[in-house]
């Protein structure tokens, strides 16, 4: 029941063309190589962000960007990203990068090695959509991953007594086997989050939580739900000392 984390999520809102989603767009920047510059952007916009939040005493929580293909073949992105993070003086672990396994295998041997120059530099590193690929357990292995996001296309069918269920308990005990979080994408209902408790999971994201939302609302959600949390935690104190009183 704590927020630790929030993804950065690129949005276009055209004058022209009104709004544009990532899935029209992102496909366009990467086939023209805007998708470099684009991303530079987000990483410096995402840690600026967090850098203001960590000011402000929310100092626990990480902040996930998506990294290109592109990006990935950048031999020069650990260096932009380890710059990022002394200029904004940020806890490296706190920035988490977000790969697709299709992304690492289909590049072969360069990406995996600027994988372990990322890792080097101590920042989160995330393997998202696990299981809509062509996963090689055996490559996993040599993979510097500490989370694996499951593809919420899995968990939208979970629930009592479902397949769903049991394939997502194998990612579940594989990722834990393996020492990395596991973290479930794509959770909409009460349902969801109560079924991936029992089987173990670390982590959810979905529109149970919230919607995406501009940074000053993202802000004004995570202050909310620090208080409520405070205010449980304060409750729950009370009735504690009262039994204590009472016995």
């Amino acid at each position: 029941n704590q927020i630790v984390s929030c993804e950065a999520l690129l949005r276009w809102n055209s004058k022209e063309m009104g709004k544009i989603a990532p899935d029209i767009f992102i496909p366009l920047a990467e086939e023209s190589g805007l998708i470099i510059e684009i991303g530079e952007w987000v990483l410096n916009e995402a840690m600026s962000v967090l850098n203001y939040w960590h000011s402000l005493g929310f100092n626990h929580l990480g902040m996930s960007v998506n990294v290109s293909a592109l990006q990935l073949l950048r031999s020069k992105l650990a260096t932009q990203i380890g710059l990022l993070i002394q200029k904004f003086n940020l806890p490296a672990y706190c920035i988490e990068l977000e790969i697709t396994e299709s992304m690492v295998l289909s590049h072969h041997s360069q990406p995996l090695s600027n994988l372990w120059g990322l890792k080097d530099l101590g920042v989160t590193l995330s393997l998202d959509d696990f299981g809509t690929g062509y996963s090689s357990l055996s490559y996993l292995k040599q993979l510097p991953i500490d989370t694996l996001k499951i593809d919420k296309s899995f968990i939208c069918e979970i629930g009592p007594n479902t397949n769903d269920n049991t394939f997502v308990k194998t990612i579940i005990v594989l990722g834990h086997s393996l020492g990395m979080t596991v973290f479930a994408e794509g959770v909409e209902f009460e349902g969801h989050m109560d079924e991936l408790k029992k089987l173990g999971c670390d982590e959810i994201q979905g529109y149970f939580l919230a919607k995406p939302m501009i940074a000053s609302e993202c802000l004004a959600f995570i202050i909310q739900h620090e208080e409520q949390n405070e205010f449980l935690r304060n409750s729950n104190q009370l009735d504690s000392d009262d039994n204590i009183k009472r016995v």
